[in-house]
């Protein structure tokens, strides 16, 4: 018998922007009472209602059971940047370029299978184009330092053969409406979707094929007489079969301890204001990654009132408690002020409507947590700073592998090895911090 307890949650401090401005068509409803289902998930982000729909593709008529701890969307999953990134994108080394020609092209291979997923998705469930927007995005140097890496960048990019545009300063400050930025490069696969939207879109487009419990975290994980019964506080699934979507939290669930960095990123959005009003923000909607990965992401969007809005990410921590306090989130919000104002001028006296924390998980190696780890209970985990692709995949990926499929991507991607495992603690602690603090302090005008 395998026999799991679930003694901690992750916690999520602050609530996003993304959610507090997106909608939802039905109500959440809680698990309650006994049930059986063909398909059991944990987690319903990026990779848990993506491994549920596969598998309503797969197995239709099936009963397709996903649970997740609190509402879709205020998690993890509803507080990214909403990146859907193709082109290399490595926040573990330092740079976003890839390690080698042959494995750069498998990671662009893949984040493009992602993509494609959820672009029929989005065509299937009727999202907006605010929801999904196939748009680009760009990587904005505000430094000499900053300049460098979009060369090399480019320069990567050239060698493998993958369309880019580097735009001067003149061209930055038509997009953006800013002076702040030295030069940026342009890559043209990149989707930029309303993390938030898109996830509640999904959850509702599946909810016909898929029973979706919220508010119903998994206390205990038990396998008996051939089936996996999870239990929550209110009631239990019993499946032959589940997938976990829960990035770092697998490690609670008693798997890859030790090998898995939990990493808090911050981000703030402001209040809703219109161009006409608060002039010098450029185009009704942008998407400026930093050219230094330590730098801030910054992103305009235009919501359907005709309303503008400025998101600014910055920030990075590692917290193996996976929670942080509000008064982390005070503190940083303090400095995303005075970067946002930087660039910014007009906007000084606007303020942030909401300020959050958000999880990503990352593996020493660069590689997901993912594969059966148990009888018949597959892990779809560690998305390595990109979950809105790499998530998407994994998802993906468990759901064919639960279900016998053994097609050559598939087999490559389960043959990749496990996460190295971390120096003990207090050094992980000391080593990951220690190396977050200087690369934030050599990226300086990019954060």
């Amino acid at each position: 018998m395998s026999d799991h307890h679930i003694k901690h949650l992750p916690k999520d401090t602050g609530r996003s922007g993304w959610e507090a401005i997106s909608s939802r068509v039905f109500a959440p409803q809680k698990l309650a009472g006994k049930q059986t289902a063909d398909w059991l998930i944990i987690g319903a982000g990026f990779a848990g209602l993506s491994a549920a729909r596969r598998l309503a593709q797969l197995h239709p008529g099936d009963k397709i059971v996903v649970l997740d701890a609190c509402e879709i969307a205020t998690g993890p999953a509803g507080r990214n940047s909403g990146f859907m990134i193709d082109v290399p994108h490595s926040l573990s080394t330092g740079e976003y370029v890839g390690s080698g020609d042959d494995a750069t092209k498998t990671e662009i291979a893949r984040n493009r299978q992602a993509i494609a997923f959820a672009r029929s998705a989005a065509e299937e469930y009727g999202m907006s184009a605010r929801t999904f927007n196939p748009a680009g995005k760009i990587n904005a140097s505000a430094s000499a330092r900053g300049i460098e890496h979009n060369a090399h960048y480019a320069q990567a990019l050239t060698k493998i053969g993958e369309a880019y545009q580097l735009l001067d300063a003149a061209a930055m400050r038509e997009i953006t409406g800013s002076a702040y930025f030295h030069d940026g490069l342009y890559t043209p696969g990149a989707v930029m979707i309303q993390p938030a939207q898109y996830i509640r879109d999904l959850a509702a487009g599946i909810r016909h094929q898929v029973a979706l419990y919220e508010h119903s975290p998994v206390h205990a994980l038990t396998r008996e007489g051939g089936a996996w019964r999870a239990t929550t506080p209110d009631g239990s699934v019993s499946a032959p079969k589940v997938i976990l979507g829960v990035n770092g939290h697998v490690q609670n669930f008693g798997f890859y301890r030790g090998r898995l960095m939990h990493i808090f990123t911050y981000a703030s959005m402001t209040d809703a204001f219109q161009d006409r009003d608060l002039p010098g923000t450029g185009r009704a909607d942008w998407a400026l990654l930093p050219a230094d990965p330590m730098g801030a992401t910054l992103r305009k969007i235009t919501t359907d009132n005709g309303e503008s809005r400025i998101v600014i990410r910055t920030r990075f921590t590692y917290d193996p408690s996976m929670e942080v306090s509000p008064a982390r989130v005070a503190k940083i919000t303090a400095e995303q002020r005075h970067s946002l104002d930087a660039r910014f001028p007009a906007l000084a006296r606007l303020p942030f409507s909401h300020s959050w924390a958000g999880r990503i998980c990352l593996s020493l190696n660069n590689v997901p947590a993912f594969g059966e780890v148990d009888t018949h209970l597959y892990s779809a985990c560690c998305e390595n700073g990109l979950g809105t692709v790499k998530s998407t995949l994994a998802g993906v990926m468990a759901a064919e592998l639960a279900s016998g499929e053994r097609h050559a991507d598939l087999l490559k991607f389960e043959h990749q090895p496990p996460p190295k495992r971390l120096p003990p603690d207090p050094f992980a602690w000391l080593g990951i911090n220690g190396v977050i603090r200087w690369q934030e302090y050599r990226a300086g005008r990019e954060g």
